[in-house]
């Protein structure tokens, strides 16, 4: 099985980029969410170009399914970076209020201005912007305090840009997730489709569950017993009774037969499996030249 060819840019995502960069005029500062499990696959390429010397806040989204270790680590490289990255689950709601503080912060520049020129202080706009079902409107939701713009663990739910009044300091444009018109690094884009930042109609999911296998026992000899993981969850080792590791094919069809499903349902399970947390911890991305286990500890920003 060959690795999987990953190509995604459904017509509304070419619409929504569109609207987009004609809003971003009107917009103060840029809420950047990105996948905490893959910080820089989700990184878009073009972010920066199009918001020029707009504020941005970095958002690392779904903490709650990265270790500490992977957190501090990512940290301590942003900063490295002169980045400051805040963390996220927007599911629980944690983090979302220093996300929000840091938007206003980050907007007070521009009241300033106003105030300077005798004009009266206006909310200040954020968008925030991403890739697919990175957590975009989940935070909004989580921010209001309750359902207002339609939040679904899939991609290319929101189709449409739309204003929203998060206080009277605040108003948010919740914006489609956005990806580039073609994924050159096919690297990325598979974990774009292992982590269900891309639409499932851009690749083959028994290609890419055999592609997870095989980059889970790359990752395993760097950041800690990532196939052993697996390994329990499903009753079946990774490797041969003589210890010859099985292919990321070969493994999913040992799956198959041990659970009594065809190809398919067993590369659905493996891949929903990981998505929603039950496989633990596993981050498919570390900072470079970094590895996890090698970052040394420093004080822990409090979720809250």
């Amino acid at each position: 099985m060959s690795s999987p060819s990953i190509q995604w840019y459904p017509g509304h995502i070419a619409k929504a980029e569109r609207s987009l960069k004609e809003q971003l005029n009107r917009v103060d500062v840029v809420m950047e969410i990105r996948d905490a499990r893959i910080p820089l696959a989700t990184n878009h390429p073009d972010v920066d170009s199009w918001i020029g010397d707009k504020a941005k806040v970095l958002v690392l989204n779904r903490v709650d399914m990265i270790s500490t270790e992977a957190r501090q680590a990512w940290q301590n490289w942003f900063k490295a970076q002169g980045q400051t990255v805040y963390f996220t689950n927007a599911k629980q709601g944690k983090g979302v209020q220093n996300l929000l503080r840091a938007a206003q912060d980050a907007g007070k520049a521009m009241n300033d201005r106003r105030e300077s020129r005798g004009m009266m202080p206006r909310p200040v706009r954020a968008v925030v912007i991403g890739f697919p079902n990175v957590g975009k409107s989940a935070l909004i939701n989580r921010l209001l305090k309750r359902k207002v713009v339609v939040s679904e663990r899939r991609a290319g739910v929101t189709r449409q840009l739309r204003w929203v009044r998060i206080s009277e300091e605040i108003e948010m444009l919740d914006a489609p997730g956005i990806i580039p018109l073609k994924l050159n690094d096919q690297a990325a884009a598979l974990k774009l489709a292992i982590c269900d930042d891309i639409g499932n109609a851009g690749y083959d999911t028994q290609r890419v569950a055999a592609a997870f296998v095989d980059l889970i026992k790359d990752l395993d000899g760097h950041d800690g017993d990532y196939g052993n993981a697996i390994a329990t969850r499903y009753d079946t080792p990774l490797a041969s009774d003589a210890g010859a590791p099985y292919t990321g094919e070969t493994y999913l069809t040992l799956l198959a037969q041990r659970h009594g499903d065809d190809l398919e349902r067993a590369a659905h399970q493996l891949l929903n499996d990981f998505r929603k947390g039950h496989l633990g911890n596993l981050v498919l991305e570390r900072p470079p030249e970094h590895p996890i286990d090698a970052v040394p500890s420093a004080p822990m920003e409090l979720l809250t």
